[in-house]
């Protein structure tokens, strides 16, 4: 089970990610390209992903990985139930969403 704090810190490990605040959540950037966000309210977060691999992580993860409703979950934006995934699971969505948002140059 992940946690805001492992979210946080897995993130931030993350080659040049800043975290900022976002209409009152806390998300994560690099370059000033947001690729995660931590809803605090519900055990969830989003990342921002291929839509491709957001429609196969979905189908994978039935009611944990889902697509954010309308414009921009058909974009790449999912939600997360970070309660229900291992650590593992959140390094791998991380640096997916990382990689999305981040240079080229950084991903090498």
């Amino acid at each position: 089970m992940a946690t805001p704090d492992d979210i946080r810190r897995m993130a931030l490990a993350l080659p040049e990610v800043a975290e900022a605040d976002h209409h009152g959540i806390p998300s994560f950037r690099v370059r000033g390209k947001i690729f995660c966000t931590i809803h605090v309210a519900t055990p969830r977060m989003m990342v921002k992903l291929d839509p491709e691999d957001q429609r196969n992580l979905a189908e994978a993860h039935p009611g944990v990985v889902e697509a954010v409703p309308g414009y921009w979950g058909r974009k790449g934006s999912t939600f997360v139930w970070y309660e229900h995934i291992n650590a593992p699971l959140m390094e791998v969505l991380l640096r997916m969403a990382w990689t999305n948002a981040a240079p080229k140059r950084l991903i090498r």
